[in-house]
């Protein structure tokens, strides 16, 4: 166990100016909180704070970062309560401890919306000030270390699962390679023993019998880049064994044929030296094609900077050669906590311009801002405005986190990141959420694409945008990033309850008038406690869904209904069933009854319809989500049930409409025609609504036999390339 002085020692060893006293006073505060307590391995409990202290010093962070690590626990495990820790060691120290002991609450509850909930207040936390999420990651770090002594095995999982899911990517995030491959490989160690053994024995083998052949082309860089006149530190470094599995898994291969278990990395003293020795390389050796990443014009966005190759190397060996800066490697291996080593080193001259743009030096107590630097902490706040739940929200949270990248440009140049396989609907939520809203159409490289397709690395993204445009409840089936999902499904989910609350309270407001009763909201206030709706626009929804029936609602408020009461009989008289050759496709109507469809929703066999009766006209049908049924509901006599006949041997042909933004080039209006005319869809009317330099607004009549036969028109529709969006319209 790390002795007090020693842990102070440690301290002053990168900060001269450590605040011993106050070093002292948390060392001592909280030995005596955990005071008996013990760890599962039996020892003392106060031994775990101290490592986690112990794990941040060899970060070399700064003293309010230590101080919170002894802390960290004593509000959660002891009788100390935050305001005791602020009273003893002041505003900045109680935030971060409190900050810590809300995610760590996460493993002490098994209810999944308990541990969202914890894991979604950690986030607002970590916003406002990183070092909280540096402190939680050395504690799950120690956490992991000693994960052998828990005695049950379902829980050693759920941890190392946790620690998988969400602590890993974290320390990837924000640039702490050497952590995360550690926190991998010990959660992998417990989830997965067998297949990582294999991968170390297979490691120790290629160890033992290649050692000589990695000291040969360490050997032989170093030598020929001096000949060059490039002053360099050449070292091997082997890939982890998680990280060797997970490539395995991910490309379908074996063991033998990755060619980058073992990355060679070149460390030079400038920015400018780094191009000179990627040039020496590349004159020296083949290099392999699609293997050059430069991360130092276009950083990663956690501040990762390097450039990669893979040549043809030394022993005509295929290696990876990883070239940058002292600064680039510290900050690779550190991260956001290299901030505070090169602002305790106090050396700008470590440092060349290009480093110094990006590691920004706080002060002790302006670290504050650190968080927001980071756009991936801003999307994940983006998305907790936006969830419904904290469950959603932690769904989306692994989703944002836990996927390979690509990295794409705006027309203005500015470097935006994405999962794999992402779309330019996620890109445009990744750059505003108003963008993504309105997004109408989209240009790859100056060229028209669907808004499904698939971004690669380097592709400019223009996005189109359009004031009128709502988010469609089709882009969650192809977006990917948990931003985009909660944003669509947060319109979707207010537009689908906006509609529950006024077919709702058209139901109600119908049952009353059947009654006899007038309507009043006041009348549903003294009932919703009994419904168990907290507001009367849930009561709404709830009826509209389907959920509460407006009969129970009417039986509630005047208790004297009958509960068992049906709609009133349709005037029309008792429906009949339709004779066989009488023509029209719908049950519940009077044979010679006149039947027109209504135009301004275009109801087609498979829509959920309903009649509204006409003096001298008929019967004329909407569907039961048209807008204009509205006006009607003054005269519920009209109203008369009616389905679609399922048995009809020559079905008929209606009008399905369908609103579409299409590519303003030559052909596409024929290319419209052919995808439809191929799926037996035949065009009776076609008007164009709005027309710009790329794009065209129409909309198209469709005569259909069926809802299926118009939605496999939509999807045909929808892979034909000069088609940008189509959607059936109920206008």
């Amino acid at each position: 166990m790390i002795r007090q002085y020693e842990l102070v020692d440690r301290v002053r060893a990168y900060d001269p100016d450590v605040d011993e006293d106050v070093l002292n006073r948390a060392y001592v505060f909280a030995l005596k909180a955990h005071g008996a307590q013990t760890r599962a391995n039996g020892d003392p409990y106060f031994s775990h704070p101290l490592e986690v202290a112990g794990i941040l010093t060899n970060l070399r962070l700064d003293t309010a970062s230590i101080v919170t690590a002894l802390l960290h626990d004593v509000i959660e495990d002891t009788e100390v309560k935050l305001p005791d820790i602020e009273k003893a060691f002041g505003k900045e120290i109680g935030r971060l401890v409190n900050g810590v002991t809300k995610l760590t609450r996460i493993e002490l509850q098994s209810d999944q919306t308990k541990q969202a909930e914890n894991f979604r207040k950690f986030v607002l936390a970590m916003s406002e000030d990183i070092r909280v999420l540096l402190v939680k990651l050395a504690d799950r770090l120690h956490n992991m270390r000693t994960l052998n002594f828990i005695p049950k095995p379902e829980k050693r999982s759920r941890i190392a699962a946790e620690t998988l899911e969400i602590y890993a990517p974290l320390a990837d995030r924000i640039g702490m390679q050497a952590m995360k491959d550690e926190l991998e490989d010990l959660a992998f160690a417990q989830l997965n023993t067998e297949a990582r053994a294999s991968i170390v024995k297979r490691l120790e083998y290629l160890r033992g019998g290649g050692q000589d052949l990695i000291q040969k082309i360490i050997t032989e860089l170093h030598a020929k880049l001096t000949e060059s006149g490039i002053q360099a530190k050449v070292k091997g470094r082997e890939k982890a064994p998680y990280s060797i599995w997970r490539k395995m898994q991910h490309k379908n291969i074996a063991f033998e044929q990755l060619s980058d278990i073992i990355a060679f990395r070149v460390v030079v003293p400038t920015a400018d030296k780094c191009y000179e020795t990627l040039g020496v390389l590349h004159a020296l050796y083949p290099s392999v094609p699609g293997r050059f990443k430069d991360y130092i014009s276009t950083p990663k966005p956690n501040g990762y900077r390097s450039i990669h190759t893979s040549v043809i190397g030394p022993q005509r060996q295929r290696i990876e050669v990883q070239i940058r800066t002292d600064a680039m490697d510290e900050v690779a291996e550190y991260g956001v906590a290299a901030h505070w080593h090169y602002k305790r080193q106090g050396s700008d001259q470590a440092l060349d311009g290009a480093d110094k743009a990006i590691i920004p030096a706080p002060t002790m107590g302006g670290a504050k801002s650190e968080g927001a630097q980071y756009r991936w902490l801003r999307e994940l706040l983006d998305i907790l405005e936006h969830a419904s739940g904290p469950e959603e929200f932690l769904e989306h949270t692994k989703l944002e986190m836990f996927q390979d990248q690509v990295f794409c440009f705006t027309p203005k140049g500015e470097l935006i990141q994405l999962p794999r396989g992402a779309t330019p609907v996620d890109f445009a939520y990744a750059v505003h959420s108003q963008i993504g809203d309105t997004c109408v159409g989209a240009k790859i490289n100056s060229r028209i694409v669907q808004l499904r397709s698939i971004l690669q690395n380097g592709d400019q993204v223009e996005i189109i945008t359009s004031k009128g445009q709502t988010p469609s409840a089709d882009w969650e089936d192809f977006v990917v990033t948990g931003k985009a999902k909660a944003r669509i499904r947060r319109y979707v989910r207010i537009q689908r309850r906006a509609q529950y609350m006024t077919l709702g309270r058209t139901v109600i407001e119908k049952e009353f008038r059947h009654e006899g009763y007038a309507f009043t909201e006041k009348a549903l206030e003294g009932v919703l406690k009994t419904l168990q709706a907290p507001t009367i626009d849930d009561l709404y929804a709830m009826v509209g869904e389907g959920l509460v029936t407006g009969r129970e609602v009417i039986h509630t408020v005047f208790p004297g209904t009958k509960p068992t009461a049906k709609n009133p009989p349709s005037p029309i008289g008792k429906p009949k069933p339709r004779k066989e050759g009488g023509g029209v496709p719908l049950r519940g109507l009077i044979p010679g009854m006149a039947v027109h469809y209504a135009r301004c929703c275009h109801p087609l066999p498979g829509d959920r319809i309903v009649g509204i009766v006409t003096t001298g006209k008929g019967v004329t049908v909407h569907t039961i989500d048209c807008v204009n049924l509205e006006a009607f509901s003054d005269t519920p006599e009209r109203w008369i049930d009616v389905s679609w006949e399922t048995d009809t041997a020559m079905p008929e042909h209606h009008i399905g409409r369908l609103h579409m933004i299409a590519s303003n080039e030559p052909g596409t209006i024929g290319t419209l025609g052919t995808v439809i005319g191929k799926n037996q869809g035949n065009i009776t009317n076609l008007k164009f609504i709005a027309r710009s330099t790329d794009f065209f607004e129409i909309l198209v009549d469709v005569e259909v036999t069926d809802v299926r036969h118009l939605t496999n028109i939509i999807a045909a529709l929808r892979a034909t390339p000069a088609i940008n969006s189509v959607d059936r319209s109920r206008g």
